[in-house]
């Protein structure tokens, strides 16, 4: 997966806003106002480095694909224990990077207010919500 269609997946996402609140260069994705996805396009600062995507992962998740994928580090300037910043270097199956948008976007959602999570379920089914 490159970082073209990583954006489209992640746009896809119910209510999902795209957003550049840190640097021109970092599109950042929210639901209900809660990031649950970053992507810098050129590795951050470095125009060398290849694209990277930081996804929020349940913690002992977070270090089996760690220790599964090299391409999957703790998230760069983010809670480590929470966060993976992975590199889109197509080491990684799209299916597998998908699996783990989704799961960071499930993470966000059921962490919502009461009231913003009752918001979606009126408007989509739980299967697309929590898909992971």
């Amino acid at each position: 997966m490159d970082c073209n269609q990583a954006q489209q997946y992640l746009s896809q996402k119910p209510e999902a806003q795209l957003c550049y609140p840190f640097d021109p260069d970092v599109m950042v994705f929210k639901v209900k106002n809660k990031m649950f996805a970053l992507i810098s396009p050129n590795g951050g600062k470095n125009p060398n480095q290849l694209p990277q995507m930081n996804l929020k992962c349940d913690p002992d998740q977070a270090q089996e694909l760690r220790d599964v994928f090299e391409a999957v580090k703790p998230g760069y300037h983010m809670n480590k224990r929470h966060w993976n910043t992975i590199i889109l270097d197509g080491t990684i199956p799209s299916s597998e990077i998908e699996r783990m948008i989704d799961h960071s976007y499930t993470l966000v959602v059921k962490g919502l207010r009461k009231a913003e999570l009752n918001e979606l379920l009126l408007h989509y089914p739980e299967e697309v919500l929590f898909a992971q």
